[in-house]
């Protein structure tokens, strides 16, 4: 019997039409062929040629729109279909287009049992030629027929939970769209507070922290979309990135409430710098796969809030472009308390680069650059190409004190 492909199905519960040319040609080609064969002894299969326009009548009725009874409409076609088979054997090639018809029109799970029925009939067919007095005969053709069903049940079956699948990532990638959507409405929000107020100090206050929190954040989260769509065939997966999507919209959300609010980074509410360091490295392993260390050297220093919050944020812009531009395998940060100021590097063993060759206008260096240099420090880049990037920021105790 002919391989039956996967037809797109017309259950209204799928969210696009098949190609009706593709559920037409298939069925009427077969049906004109089978025609043609008994066109040989027209005489003879006078029967089964009105068999066969009853079926092009009957295929051509299916189609009509908001069909009232699908399954009765199938019911009859799977008749004329069974009719056919038992007038002519080859007719179980006809077979086809009631596997079609049942994909494109039934929904589920009544498509189930349709798929089964239709299963018994090209059974049927496949046997027409064994010894009907043999008991042995007898029993092979039940196998064939139990085989068509189970193989084409299990087919059915497969090709739901595939259905399944798409409908769910379509499912998240319009909760994705939305969240994306709310992020660039909450960003046109923050540009209009810093033109009303007026202030450059706050305007370029609020580009650093959209920067830092939100497009950081869509850039995670693309990135793990990317990744989501190149696992959908393999359910098990596919759903990871989606929740590491879930968990850095909410965050990057909630990071740049509190933007808007002028508030320190949540990190930094209820640990010192170095466990707020920490806490990075952990959330950015899990979502990029990349080992990250950490390291706290010398004796912890006090310092005034906003020094913790530079370098917190200068460590995330470093961490963040680790993951879009180094191609690294592993990552290192480390906080070290000198004598006469506070270090901090971060370190990968990407492809680096010519340090060079680095626009003047790069968005993220700059910001960093400004952070740092706010408290008398300053920013080092070194990198060469295949010996990974180290980003040093360096801040004067003294500098520190005196703010």
């Amino acid at each position: 019997m002919p391989t039956i492909h996967r037809m797109p199905t017309m259950d209204t519960s799928r969210s696009s039409e098949p190609p009706r040319l593709l559920v037409t040609a298939v069925p009427y080609g077969v049906l004109a062929l089978l025609t043609v064969y008994l066109l040989a002894d027209w005489r003879a299969n006078a029967g089964s040629l009105l068999l066969c326009a009853a079926a092009a009548g009957w295929m051509a009725g299916m189609f009509v729109r908001r069909l009232p009874y699908p399954a009765m409409m199938f019911c009859g076609l799977l008749a004329i279909t069974l009719l056919l088979v038992l007038r002519e054997p080859a007719f179980g090639f006809f077979t086809t287009a009631a596997y079609i018809y049942a994909f494109a029109f039934l929904p589920w799970p009544g498509r189930v049992p349709a798929i089964a029925a239709v299963a018994v009939v090209a059974g049927i067919a496949q046997a027409s030629s064994f010894d009907k007095s043999d008991a042995g005969d007898y029993t092979l053709a039940a196998v064939i027929i139990a085989l068509n069903v189970l193989i084409m049940t299990v087919m059915a079956w497969v090709l739901r939970l595939d259905e399944r699948n798409s409908d769910e990532l379509s499912r998240a990638n319009a909760l994705l769209r939305a969240s994306l959507e709310e992020n660039t409405a909450l960003h046109a929000r923050l540009l209009a507070q810093a033109r009303e107020a007026g202030v450059l100090e706050e305007r370029q206050r609020m580009a650093r922290e959209i920067h830092d929190t939100v497009a950081q954040g869509l850039t995670g989260i693309i990135t793990q979309l990317q990744a989501a769509e190149q696992r959908h065939e393999v359910p098990d997966e596919w759903r990871r990135p989606f929740d590491a999507i879930t968990g850095l919209a909410r965050q990057s959300l909630t990071e740049a409430r509190r933007s808007v609010d002028a508030l320190r980074p949540e990190q930094l509410e209820t640990a010192r710098l170095a466990d707020a360091l920490t806490g990075v490295a952990e959330r950015w392993t899990a979502l990029h796969h990349l080992p990250v260390r950490v390291t706290t050297t010398g004796t912890p220093l006090p310092l005034p809030a906003d020094a913790e919050f530079a370098l917190l944020r200068t460590a995330q812009e470093a961490l963040a472009n680790v993951a879009k531009h180094a191609g690294a395998t592993r990552a290192g940060v480390t906080l070290s308390y000198l004598e006469h100021e506070v270090a901090l590097d971060v370190l990968d063993d990407g492809t680096g680069f010519d340090p060079s060759s680095l626009k003047d206008g790069s968005y993220g260096l700059t910001i960093m650059r400004q952070r740092v240099e706010a408290f008398g420090g300053t920013l080092q880049i070194e990198s060469e190409p295949g010996a990974g990037t180290g980003v040093s920021a360096r801040v004067p105790v003294r500098g520190v004190s005196d703010e």
